[in-house]
């Protein structure tokens, strides 16, 4: 339990096990991959919804790059491996 006026952080199971999945892929903007690819590409590599690559890919377009996923070191290795099959920048880095 927690000391009055220290708030702890709450202990939460998502299937997902602990340790080493502080890990990002970012993408970054270039001039010759549609939005229409990057969404693809963004749904293939990180198994997210339509919705979620098109809000990613807009982020992509409109600052420069995105965050476009979090998690174990070689998850985001492999995502990153296939968004990069088609000419994007991207990097994997440690939170």
């Amino acid at each position: 339990m927690a000391a009055p006026g220290i708030i702890e952080r709450p202990q939460i199971d998502d299937g997902h096990t602990s340790g080493g999945g502080n890990w990002i892929v970012t993408v970054f903007n270039n001039d010759y991959n549609t939005w229409d690819e990057v969404v693809f590409i963004l749904m293939a590599a990180t198994g997210c919804d339509e919705n979620e690559a098109n809000i990613e890919t807009w982020e992509v377009d409109n600052l420069g790059k995105s965050v476009v996923h979090h998690g174990e070191q070689e998850e985001c290795n492999a995502a990153a491996g296939i968004i990069a099959q088609i000419g994007i920048r991207v990097e994997v880095t440690e939170e």
